[in-house]
């Protein structure tokens, strides 16, 4: 790689991310959900795959489920709140949304 040759995407992250495949879900302002799947995480972001655009910079409520698909009382899902930094179209009506993690809801 030449030096003035910028690193893939995933090279250039400060933290690891770990593979997840777990249902999640995208909550709008107007009270709807969007169906979502985590596909990966770690501490400082994630990457979901939905069918909704936010925009950049945005930032949107993620609720991450267990493996499962719903959450159990000994397993609620994880509620974050995801700055978008990142979207890209998947060619089948979704998109895969990285964002870093501001925040994680109690």
């Amino acid at each position: 790689m030449a030096t003035n040759d910028v690193p893939p995407h995933q090279d250039r992250r400060l933290n690891r991310r770990l593979p997840l495949g777990c249902p999640a879900y995208i909550a709008l302002r107007n009270g709807e959900r969007v169906d979502a799947t985590c596909i990966e995480i770690g501490v400082g972001g994630m990457t979901l795959h939905a069918a909704y655009v936010p925009g950049r910079n945005e930032v949107i409520d993620v609720a991450v489920l267990g493996p499962l698909g719903s959450p159990t009382p000994d397993r609620p899902p994880l509620i974050t709140k995801l700055e978008v930094t990142r979207c890209n179209a998947l060619g089948d009506g979704r998109y895969e949304i990285g964002g870093q993690i501001v925040r994680v809801v109690d």
